[in-house]
């Protein structure tokens, strides 16, 4: 958690092992109580919104401004990767850069959404007092076909010469954001623990994300 935002699936301190993620992180229990939402998953995504970029990101985006890494595909809502000058960053679960209503789809920035709130506890619009929910892939939603598409677009591209993906923990993960656009070319998988793509990794790397590509860039 280099950028002190926990993870949702780490063994022993992912958010996952305090509660049930389809009690307060489903389409349907957001429907059904949009302040719980808000209460719990809700705070934490607008808390996230306050950290700031770590070394890992600031090396992806050092490769890339290298021509060594032809996009960012990432699980993250938080803008991190944007912030550390990544230019091609593709949020295969959305952002919270952005709230939308789920009645008339009125759209609201960021810095809009504390104003929202009603005496209920939900952000409710400011035009119709629909609902509104960070613009997130919630459990229950379908991946966004349109960052689905840029990410199989550039795990087939790029040149043979560089390592075209990275997978670092909490960055681009081990679900199916990366499943959807196994690239093509080499890979190198940086994270603790086992992934399904170990065995298609031209670099496995088991350490600290941080650490790793730092040392990744002082090698290049």
């Amino acid at each position: 958690m280099p950028s002190g935002i926990p993870d949702f699936r780490s063994p022993g301190e992912g958010l996952w092992e305090k509660v049930d993620p389809m009690e307060v992180a489903h389409i349907d229990a957001f429907r059904r109580d949009p302040a719980k939402f808000w209460a719990s998953t809700g705070r934490a995504s607008r808390c996230s919104a306050t950290s700031e970029p770590n070394d890992a990101h600031r090396a992806l985006a050092e490769l890339e401004r290298r021509d060594l890494l032809e996009a960012v595909i990432t699980q993250n809502i938080d803008q991190l990767h944007h912030q550390a000058g990544s230019q091609r960053v593709i949020e295969v679960h959305g952002s919270i850069r952005t709230s939308s209503c789920q009645w008339c789809g009125t759209t609201f920035p960021l810095d809009e959404v504390d104003g929202l709130f009603g005496e209920d506890g939900a952000a409710r619009c400011s035009d119709c007092s629909g609902p509104v929910k960070p613009d997130v892939v919630l459990f229950g939603e379908l991946l966004p076909a349109d960052a689905m598409a840029a990410g199989g677009v550039a795990g087939s591209r790029g040149r043979p010469d560089a390592l075209r993906r990275l997978l670092p923990r909490g960055l681009s993960g081990r679900r199916a954001a990366v499943g959807h656009t196994r690239p093509r070319g080499r890979i190198a998988v940086i994270t603790k623990g086992p992934t399904p793509f170990d065995g298609d990794a031209a670099v496995r790397m088991d350490g600290d994300v941080v650490a790793d590509l730092d040392a990744v860039l002082a090698a290049l």
